[in-house]
């Protein structure tokens, strides 16, 4: 199996894992752990937000982006989710090697499309942790990630 072809089924099982656990966040939900941390909504939008970049970064060999303002909703978040992870596998899939094996532009800086998509996988994984750390204290459970939580043996 190639770098490539790893990265889309990799991309696929942490997208459920990521559904898994935004779909936890309470609705209204305004907890956060210190006056400086983020609300799980804004982390959960952010986590749509670069995921909808790396897809078209990968795509088109530049990575822009414009500010879209987040939802009011959980739902609205999770609906947008589901509508942008339901073409992701396909979108990976279609990726031309090129484009794979080549670079973004970013800015004025050019960097690896493949340690890019990498990186940015990673960082989503990190805020996927994040918001488990805030759902219990939000008054609800935290789903299997990798395996077993307290929540679900």
């Amino acid at each position: 199996m190639d770098e490539q072809v790893r990265f889309a089924r990799f991309w696929v099982d942490e997208s459920r894992r990521t559904r898994r656990v935004l779909e936890r966040i309470p609705e209204g939900a305004t907890w956060v752990p210190d006056p400086k941390s983020r609300r799980a909504q804004a982390i959960a939008w952010q986590i749509v937000i670069e995921e909808g970049l790396i897809l078209e970064a990968l795509e088109k060999g530049v990575m822009h982006f414009t500010p879209v303002p987040m939802p009011e909703t959980m739902a609205e978040i999770l609906r947008k989710y589901d509508a942008q992870a339901a073409t992701a596998e396909a979108r990976l899939d279609l990726l031309p090697a090129a484009r794979w094996s080549g670079e973004i532009a970013m800015g004025k800086r050019r960097t690896s499309a493949s340690a890019m998509a990498w990186s940015f996988l990673f960082d989503l994984i990190h805020h996927r942790g994040q918001i488990t750390t805030y759902l219990r204290a939000m008054g609800s459970k935290v789903p299997q990630v990798y395996g077993p939580s307290g929540d679900e043996p």
